[in-house]
């Protein structure tokens, strides 16, 4: 029993030398009408979150303002039977605020928004998670040292400007090209990596409670390709560049130290095909393929100024490709609903996973409606994500061991105006 729970601390120090981001943050839930059409909105895009989906779809659209906001809510849990562990995490809502300006000029758009393409975050209960801070030495299956308990949380948030302009080169082709300026920021808190020293006597007696905070900036840009067959089929394709964020802040040993530090992250290159077709006028349909270049984030690596250390996390994420389909029914002029599915597969890998950054491969499910009246249309949608057990062997190097499950629900709410 010694033996099993020295691995079991060893295990958890190497899983959280450093930080992963979720499946989670690819969520996809830019704006309430895609939202409740399962993200599969690509071949569609017309209405102001084409600025994301496929800038090309701006092109030709009324002139609008578009307000909206989405409330993300995971629902974790982790167990571990080694360890006497079988937490919840605690529920929190991490919510965003967004706006899409589009100005039709005729053949023409430009765009301007400030949305929250990606966001999530956990925080457990350390009292719930003592098992994995706490040590048997001599094997009669009693803890002889107990540390903590300790402050368990991550909390990611992207923020986009993006200007925009798209052009309608004839009545069936449009093109179009979005800049992207993320400011990312990030919070973390966990058990340091290593225990310390603290009465002098050259034996470590304390594991430190770590915590940092960053924020940094990002450049890239959205291609979009839009072709309208007629008034039933219309295709589309987007790519978003890879870009790398260098994330800056300060990390603390709480009441010990403190120092700067620099980690470079990258977000993956993204890029996306899809079509909708419009069996009558009142009925759309729509399928998306998206893939993430996921294995670009294979290791990152923190650099900190006055520590001697350099923290890097080995990840191994693996590219995936997720398969979106959404439907929409207009049953009068007024009133519209929507369904949608996707299926989202984890990117990283059994030998990475933690909880404070949970991966797992998702079925989702959507719903939506939107109502309109004068030039204002009101709309609403929620998103499940029916996240897959993950059972972590006890053999996992860079990961931690136990059972892993994360299901998430996402809200959105959004007001259109029309302009013109």
């Amino acid at each position: 029993m010694g033996q099993k729970r020295t691995l079991i601390i060893t295990a958890l120090l190497i899983a959280l030398s450093g930080f992963t981001y979720a499946n989670g943050l690819s969520l996809n839930s830019v704006g309430s009408r895609a939202l409740g059409m399962g993200g599969a909105f690509i071949g569609l895009a017309n209405d102001a979150t084409a600025l994301y989906w496929n800038p090309a779809g701006l092109a030709g659209q009324r002139s609008s303002v578009l307000i909206f906001g989405t409330d993300v809510v995971p629902l974790t849990t982790y167990k571990m039977d080694a360890a006497h562990v079988d937490a919840t995490g605690i529920t929190n809502h991490y919510i965003s605020p967004n706006v899409i300006f589009n100005y039709n000029f005729g053949k023409l758009s430009l765009a301007l928004g400030a949305y929250v393409p990606a966001g999530l975050g956990t925080e457990w209960d350390g009292k719930e998670l003592l098992g994995l801070t706490s040590i048997d030495l001599n094997g009669d299956g009693v803890p002889d040292m107990v540390l903590g308990p300790f402050e368990w949380m991550s909390k990611i948030g992207v923020m986009n400007f993006s200007p925009a302009v798209a052009y309608k080169v004839s009545d069936n082709f449009s093109i179009g090209l979005a800049i992207n300026v993320y400011y990312a920021t990030f919070e973390l808190k966990r058990p340091h990596d290593d225990m310390l020293d603290t009465n002098g006597d050259n034996r470590p007696d304390t594991l430190p409670q770590y915590e940092e905070e960053s924020t940094g900036l990002g450049y890239g840009a959205t291609i979009g390709l839009k072709y309208v067959v007629n008034k039933q089929l219309s295709f589309g394709a987007s790519f978003r560049t890879s870009t790398k964020v260098t994330m800056s802040g300060t990390a603390k040993l709480t009441g010990i130290t403190e120092s700067d530090f620099d980690r470079d992250v990258t977000w993956p290159m993204w890029v996306g095909a899809g079509l909708a077709f419009k069996p009558n006028e009142k009925m759309t349909i729509t399928l998306d393929g998206q893939y993430s270049n996921w294995n670009s984030l294979d290791k990152m690596v923190a650099e900190y100024k006055d520590w001697h250390s350099n923290g890097e996390f080995v990840m191994n994420w693996e590219s995936k490709l997720q398969i979106r389909t959404g439907f929409e029914h207009s049953v009068n002029e007024a009133f519209t609903y929507r369904v949608g599915y996707y299926y989202d597969p984890a990117p990283a890998p059994d030998e990475t996973v933690n909880i404070l950054f949970p991966s797992s491969t998702n079925h989702v499910a959507t719903v939506g409606a939107s109502f309109k009246t004068g030039n204002f249309c009101f709309t609403g949608a929620f998103e499940h994500l029916f996240g897959a057990e993950r059972n972590i062997k006890m053999n996992a190097v860079n990961a931690m061991p136990g059972i892993h499950q994360m299901d998430v629900n996402a809200f959105s709410l959004g007001i259109t105006y029309l302009l013109k």
